[in-house]
C-alpha cells in the first residue's frame, strides 16, 4: 500500500506539471496572442463607429492569468481522476475472472485454507495489491486461525469498509481542487473590480474603455471557473459512484465464490 501511495503522489506531482507547461505554452503561443489582435481590432471599430457592438471571443475570455490557472487545476483534477478510474476498472475487471476455481458442492475446510491461500499468492505483485485478492486471502487466513464462518464474514466486511474510507478519503484533494477553482475565479472578479474602481475618474471624464475591459476581466473569470467547476464535479460523483460500485460488488464476489463455501467441521 506505501509503493502506491508513492507511486500515486509522483503521478499527481508530474501530472501537476505536465499540465502547467502544457497550458501556459497553449497560452502563450495561441490564446493571449489571438486575444491581443481581437481587443486591439475592436478598439480600431469602436474608435471609427461608436455605435459597434463587440463580439464575444472565445480567446478574450479565457485570456487572463485567473482562467489559465484555473485550467491547469482542471486538467490536474482529470489526470488525478482518470488515475483513479483506471484502477477501479482493474479492480472490477478482476470480478470477471475466477481467481479460486471452487466447484459447486464443495466445502473448504480450515485444514485447506493453505492450499487456497498459495493460489492467491502466486498472482502477479500488482494484482496482489488489489482489494478482492486481499480481501480473499484475509478471508482464508482467518478461517485457518478462527474456524469460524462467521468470524471470518465479519472480518471481511470490516476490511472492506476500510478499504471504502480509503477510497472516499482519497478523493478529498479533488474535492479541494473543485473548490479551488471557483475560488480563482472570485479572485479575478475582486482584481477586475478593483482595477475598474481605480479607472473610475476615466469613466468621468467620458472614456469608459478601461473600465469596461477590467469589468471584463472580473466577469470572464467567474464564468469560466463556475463551468469547470460544474463538469468537474460532476465526474467526480461519477468516479465516486464507480469506486462504491466496485466495493460492493468484491463484497458479494467474496461471499459468493468463498465464504458460502467454507465448513467448520
Amino acid at each position: 500500500m506505501n509503493k502506491s501511495f508513492s507511486t500515486e503522489f509522483v503521478f499527481q506531482i508530474f501530472s501537476l506539471i505536465i499540465a502547467a507547461i502544457l497550458v501556459h505554452a497553449i497560452y502563450v503561443s495561441v490564446i493571449r496572442p489571438n486575444a491581443a489582435a481581437i481587443q486591439q481590432e475592436q478598439r480600431v471599430l469602436i474608435a471609427e463607429d461608436s455605435d459597434y457592438v463587440p463580439e464575444r471571443s472565445l480567446f478574450v475570455i479565457v485570456q487572463d492569468f485567473e482562467q489559465e490557472a484555473c485550467f491547469i487545476l482542471m486538467l490536474w483534477a482529470f489526470s488525478i481522476m482518470g488515475y483513479k478510474a483506471r484502477h477501479a476498472l482493474r479492480e472490477r475487471g478482476l470480478l470477471e475472472e475466477e481467481l479460486l476455481p471452487i466447484a459447486e458442492g464443495v466445502r473448504i475446510l480450515p485444514e485447506d485454507t493453505r492450499e487456497y491461500s498459495r493460489q492467491l499468492e502466486a498472482l502477479q505483485g500488482e494484482e496482489q495489491g488489489l482489494l478482492l485478492p486481499r480481501a480473499m486471502l484475509a478471508a482464508l487466513q482467518r478461517f485457518g486461525a478462527t474456524r469460524n464462518v462467521q468470524d471470518v464474514s465479519s472480518a471481511t466486511h470490516t476490511l472492506i469498509n476500510s478499504e471504502a474510507e480509503r477510497l472516499e478519503s482519497e478523493l478529498s484533494m479533488i474535492r479541494y481542487i473543485a473548490w479551488a477553482i471557483p475560488s480563482i475565479g472570485f479572485i479575478g472578479t475582486v482584481r477586475g473590480i478593483g482595477a475598474a474602481l481605480g479607472l473610475a475618474h476615466r469613466a468621468v471624464e467620458g472614456d469608459i474603455s478601461g473600465v469596461t475591459e477590467s469589468l471584463g476581466v472580473a466577469f470572464n473569470s467567474t464564468f469560466i471557473a463556475l463551468v469547470i467547476s460544474i463538469v468537474l464535479m460532476f465526474l467526480v460523483h461519477q468516479l465516486q459512484l464507480l469506486q462504491e460500485r466496485q466495493v460492493f460488488e468484491t463484497e458479494g464476489y467474496v461471499d459468493q465464490r468463498l465464504i458460502r463455501h467454507l465448513q467448520a467441521a
